[in-house]
């Protein structure tokens, strides 16, 4: 090395310490560093190729990222709209139920839960909201719901040929599930075109398959013996009646088929649901009906509701259901009130009353529920013996009480079997002498007779 060179290298040498021995500037941080907004958040993107979602939330939230997200998934659900064809089944049945809205409801609904394929293209922090903006390509969602669709299809088409065979084994109640699992099936595709290939023939599937529903609901035909329910006090009103079920095409009995069987009651209406035999048939009892009731009847129903599956959404089910056409029967409840005769004595404080306040007074409320008063023990099917006497009980500064005591005891005529018994022990009345005292005890035992009396008479005689 040169002596020129070596001066040269030991200068610069020198040079870099020194520089080093100097002391580093700190870098100044400028103080707003927020990055502006860009143009999506104020302004909405329009794409001809793709759904977009935009959503925002609060930062004050502790998941608010997530629920951007799911605003933004949901604006952009939004945006796939829910087109009602008019041969679809829901174009059917929105013209007769009320049903499109709640359906398009529901099927927004699930869209959100279905979507597939989209992208996130920006998100974006800003003071006080945090916002995502998603893309869905148009192409690539109709490529993924007709894939999902003919699954839908293809599933449904088989549960329907499960049920047109459950059918021809008579298993009404298995065909219409496999019916309704099936339309389940499709319900996403309710309002679109759904033409599949049925047995060589070209059938809209969700139509063809309420269709079969509402025939079979139709063929079902329920009997029932005796046509009219005859209740009277031979029978003491209670009555049996066998139910059958068939199928009107080919005669043959539906067992284990869910029915319900209806009348107005005597404690209120009375309902009840029960399964056909292997034979079809189903017995019920009819009592404590309400005979008073106008044209009081019992309805035998087929209880659709109990053939759906209880694991189905009943968001779908109970409307479907509920347009179907249900067979029912009709039997005419026919009651026939016993003929009453009436013995006994009333007395006030030994003497005997002939118009007899408390007999009227049963008479009157007996009367009012049809029963029929006759004039002999031998044309009555029951015999009512009602006694009742006022004894004195004292005076105090000016006014006398009176006890009044009364027994009621009904009879069945022909077997001498005692059928109710009951009354009333010390009812008091007070006035200004005895006689007026015991009038009055038995103006108060009269409405004690309507209020009180007559309606245990009733429960005892209709239990």
């Amino acid at each position: 090395m040169t002596t020129a060179s070596g001066l040269l290298l030991a200068a610069i040498l020198l040079l870099a310490s020194c520089k080093a021995k100097q002391p580093v500037a700190p870098v100044e941080v400028q103080a707003n560093t927020q990055v502006s907004a860009p143009a999506w958040v104020s302004a909405r993107p329009v794409s001809s190729a793709d759904y977009i979602g935009i959503g925002v939330a609060p930062k004050s939230r502790p998941d608010y990222q997530e629920a951007a997200k799911k605003n933004a998934l949901n604006d952009l659900a939004s945006e796939i709209s829910v087109t009602v064809e008019g041969n679809s089944l829901l174009y059917t049945l929105d013209r007769k139920y009320k049903f499109d809205e709640e359906f398009t409801s529901t099927i927004s609904t699930r869209t959100k839960e279905h979507l597939e394929g989209y992208r996130l293209v920006d998100s974006y922090e800003g003071p006080t909201d945090y916002w995502t903006y998603y893309r869905l390509d148009k192409a690539e969602y109709a490529r993924i719901k007709a894939d999902r669709k003919q699954k839908a299809l293809a599933q449904a088409a088989d549960l329907y040929g499960r049920a047109v065979a459950g059918l021809g084994r008579g298993d009404l109640r298995g065909a219409f599930d496999a019916d309704i699992r099936a339309l389940m099936a499709i319900r996403d595709y309710w309002g679109e075109n759904d033409q599949v290939e049925v047995d060589g023939r070209a059938v809209p599937l969700a139509n063809e398959l309420f269709s079969h529903l509402q025939a079979m609901a139709s063929g079902v035909r329920l009997s029932v013996l005796p046509e009219r329910c005859a209740l009277d006090w031979s029978n003491r009103f209670k009555r049996e009646l066998l139910i059958t079920a068939t199928y009107a095409t080919t005669g043959r009995a539906l067992p284990q088929l869910p029915v319900t069987i209806s009348y107005p009651g005597h404690d209120g209406p009375v309902k009840e649901s029960r399964n056909t035999d292997a034979d079809g048939r189903v017995r019920t009892r009819v009592q404590r009906a309400d005979l008073d009731a106008r044209s009081a009847a019992v309805l035998v129903k087929l209880d659709v509701a109990d053939l759906a599956g209880k694991d189905l959404d009943p968001t779908f089910v109970a409307p479907l259901l509920g347009s179907l056409t249900v067979p029912e029967a009709h039997v005419p409840i026919d009651p026939v009130m016993p003929k009453v005769f009436f013995r006994g004595s009333e007395r006030n404080l030994g003497q005997l009353l002939a118009d007899a306040p408390l007999a009227i007074a049963l008479k009157e409320a007996m009367t009012a529920q049809g029963f029929r008063i006759v004039g002999g023990a031998a044309d009555a099917d029951l015999v009512v013996e009602l006694n009742a006497e006022t004894r004195q009980v004292g005076e105090s500064n000016g006014f006398y009480t009176v006890a009044l005591d009364e027994t009621l005891k009904v009879t069945d005529r022909r077997t001498g079997e005692v059928i109710h018994e009951g009354g009333k022990q010390g009812l008091k009345g007070i006035q200004l002498d005895y006689a007026k005292a015991g009038m009055d005890a038995y103006k108060k035992a009269a409405g004690e007779m309507r209020s009180g009396i007559f309606p245990a008479m009733m429960n005892t005689l209709f239990q």
